[in-house]
């Protein structure tokens, strides 16, 4: 019987030249670090050097997540990834009575530049790259980032990063979005505009299909949706009267890597191809670095289990090594017991080690693209790239990423995908260790990191201190100047930069801008 892919295409038992009667290999491949990048976006890939090890962690307060970094960073990671708490991404501080419960609890809480002082204490922001996954106040958390190295006497070009800064997936997938679409792209086009100007070298954007992927997206969904996506943001920094080449080589882009190898490197390479000709063919980019797709990935949290937690050692391992066939940018490994609670030290450091052993011990990285030349992978690439660009079609249809969003088309593609998914599982067609088959009678006991529930306390404690010691008369001048901003069309970073300096809060300014422009409410909920 035929196998299907995670995305639907069959899977013949046997690829041979037969099944690249009309392939061009000039047309297709090139040569690594020449368009179209199906082999890679550099010509010497992890020959030179590895990828970059980033890894994902923040729980509890500002210590307890620094402390983490320092641990990660003694270990040998070379790029930190902060994972914020709930009210943080949602732009609420913490002793907000919508935060009770939540805080600290899956990522770190940031309510002002005082915590953003604590989080990168003793940690050199020249020397480190630092990745944020934070979207709707995106903007605010990379300014205290700025301010924070400011004082540590750091020029903001030396400063390297990335944030996430994605939204749109946010009314796709996951739901931590603040205000509307419009306000939106315009929030993420003064981004671009700003970083250009005071921060160059910071990634301004990390294009998310990890989180559609999470909620059920095959990979062809993943990267259609993500790269329509993509196409939306461009558009509107062209809208805005930026040139292409002046944002476009800052653009990156955030996938996920499943247990399915071979599917997920056709998967990257795929999507390499289709942006470059995206951007030199609508977009007319004539720098070779806007026309690559530079990307992070993360190994699947979605196919962790609580059963049998430590054979998810395997599966990250497996996850990791497609990520590395693909040609990714920088990688983060997910602890084995990330399933149950938050990672321990021992387990994050072992997620860690997973990198390096694939890094050092393997000969992966001896030799460019490995998988280049195979029936299997290319075949499936064309398939890949083939189903992503019908979909993007469909989107492209109904007027482009938000007009689908509006009309519920990429919810609905990856609910029906989730649901097969879910089908295949409980009818034991989709095997999953542990959990369908192979299963313990008793499971092994585990003790779990727990978040101590008195941060909350100190968070607002820390809140109430802030509150008395500041000088409110220039916070209050702040947010009407960043008010003013908004309802005009002067960039608000600037305004926002200077209401962080003077102390104001996550929610006072994410509140200023609720004011201005709304909050959004989903179709789905009237």
């Amino acid at each position: 019987m035929t196998r299907e892919s995670e995305s639907g295409i069959p899977i013949d038992p046997v690829y041979g030249p037969d099944t690249q009667a009309d392939w061009d290999p000039a047309e297709k491949l090139g040569e690594p670090g020449q368009y179209p990048y199906t082999r890679g976006i550099y010509p010497s890939m992890y020959t030179g050097r590895p990828w970059t090890m980033r890894q994902y962690a923040g729980f509890g307060a500002a210590t307890e997540s620094n402390a983490r970094y320092r641990d990660l960073i003694a270990n040998g990671t070379t790029g930190l990834s902060v994972a914020f708490d709930l009210p943080t991404q949602m732009g609420h501080d913490s002793d907000a009575p919508i935060a009770s419960g939540e805080v600290g609890k899956v990522g770190v809480a940031i309510d002002s530049v005082d915590d953003m002082r604590v989080l990168f204490d003793g940690i050199p922001l020249d020397q480190v790259s630092t990745s944020m996954t934070i979207n709707a106040p995106a903007a605010l958390l990379l300014l205290m980032y700025q301010l924070v190295a400011e004082e540590q006497g750091v020029e903001a070009g030396k400063l390297t990063g990335t944030i996430q800064n994605d939204v749109l997936k946010e009314y796709i997938a996951r739901g931590t979005y603040i205000f509307p679409p419009k306000p939106s792209l315009r929030l993420t086009a003064d981004i671009f505009k700003y970083c250009g100007a005071e921060i160059p070298r910071w990634n301004t954007i990390s294009i998310s299909g990890y989180h559609m992927a999470e909620a059920g997206a095959s990979p062809a969904q993943e990267i259609a949706f993500t790269l329509a996506d993509g196409i939306e943001y461009v558009r509107t920094a062209v809208a805005a009267g930026m040139d292409v080449d002046d944002f476009a080589p800052r653009l990156s882009f955030f996938f996920v890597a499943r247990t399915t190898i071979l599917e997920e490197v056709a998967k990257f390479r795929a999507a390499r191809r289709i942006w470059a000709r995206v951007m030199k063919e609508e977009f007319g980019a004539r720098n070779p670095k806007s026309l690559m797709l530079r990307f992070h990935t993360q190994t699947a949290g979605v196919q962790l289990t609580a059963q049998q937690p430590e054979v998810n050692l395997v599966r990250v391992a497996v996850q990791a090594l497609g990520a590395v066939f693909g040609g990714t940018q920088s990688l983060h490994t997910n602890s084995f017991d990330e399933a149950i609670a938050l990672p321990t030290d021992k387990s994050a450091r072992l997620a860690l080690r997973t990198q390096q052993v694939l890094a050092y011990e393997t000969d992966v990285t001896a030799t460019v693209d490995p998988f280049a030349g195979s029936y299997v992978v290319e075949r499936m690439t064309d398939d890949v790239e083939a189903a992503a660009l019908e979909l993007m079609g469909k989107i492209e249809e109904l007027g482009g990423a938000v007009a689908a969003i509006e009309h519920g088309f990429q919810k609905a593609e990856i609910e029906r995908s989730a649901y097969r998914i879910a089908q295949e599982t409980d009818a034991g067609e989709r095997v999953v260790v542990g959990v369908n088959r192979f299963r313990l009678d008793e499971e092994e006991p585990y003790e779990p990191l727990r978040v101590d529930p008195a941060i909350e306390a100190r968070q607002a404690a820390r809140l109430a201190k802030l509150r008395a010691e500041r000088d409110q008369g220039a916070v209050d001048a702040a947010l009407d100047a960043l008010r003013k901003a908004a309802a005009g069309e002067d960039n608000v970073l600037y305004p926002m930069r200077e209401a962080l300096r003077a102390r104001a809060t996550v929610g006072e300014v994410c509140g200023a801008l609720r004011e201005v422009w709304g909050t959004y409410v989903p179709s789905d909920a009237f």
